[in-house]
């Protein structure tokens, strides 16, 4: 007989490809799919274009519960709604401060009544403090810190709202942590999972192969050659 863990990764895999159109998990993906549903806090280190978001759409798609989507940029919390599936985008918004007063009144009357799956939001708009006491009331289970390399290079005069993050979080009633990145050499994993407060976490550092790049160097005799 399959152990829980087992079943929710079959069960995971089956969705991956029955509402994801991907044939199979990845390894990294895999294993921090795993780490996922088994609760953990989870740190994944894995080049660009390997499915990083893969990690909490999956969990997010089979458990429901609030994820928070915290993104430094506009453009990429709209690439990531998008990259939803239609039946999820469905159930998925983003907060910035682009919107319209209406629209972000209906943003937050969906996530007061427990509508929304996935939430896009900057640091910024953490920040707020009426934001934060709203996303408190509707306890995410858990938050995704996407390029969370930005919690460890980014300076204070820059995005201070990135150091933050850590004690922003926590006063949403300490959700379950995903940070995801595509470049972090260990001292900046170590500062990553120190600053955001990560709880023993899963730390999984994939490959970073790319078979469509290639470095070449060639000798040239003069300048004409």
């Amino acid at each position: 007989m399959a152990s829980g863990g087992d079943a929710r990764i079959a069960r995971a895999e089956r969705m991956a490809r029955s509402l994801f159109g991907h044939s199979t998990l990845r390894d990294g993906q895999r294993t921090a799919i795993a780490a996922v549903l088994d609760g953990r806090d989870v740190l994944l280190v894995s080049s660009t274009g390997s499915g990083k978001s893969l990690a909490y759409q999956l969990p997010g798609a089979l458990e429901g519960g609030l994820t928070l989507v915290v993104s430094p940029l506009l453009a990429l919390q709209q690439d990531q709604l998008e990259g939803l599936p239609p039946d999820l985008q469905d159930k998925a918004a983003r907060l910035s401060s682009t919107l319209t007063a209406r629209q972000r009144t209906q943003i937050l009357r969906r996530l007061g009544a427990g509508d929304l799956v996935f939430l896009a939001l900057s640091p910024e708009q953490l920040a707020n403090a009426e934001i934060r006491q709203q996303l408190r009331t509707a306890a995410p289970r858990r938050a995704v810190i996407d390029e969370a390399h930005c919690v460890s290079t980014w300076g204070h005069d820059f995005r201070p709202d990135y150091l933050r993050l850590g004690e922003l979080l926590a006063e949403l009633g300490e959700p379950q942590l995903i940070a995801l990145t595509a470049t972090a050499a260990p001292p900046v994993r170590r500062d990553i999972v120190e600053r955001l407060g990560m709880r023993s976490p899963e730390v999984i550092v994939t490959g970073f192969v790319r078979e469509n790049i290639a470095l070449t160097v060639q000798h040239c005799r003069d300048e004409e050659s």
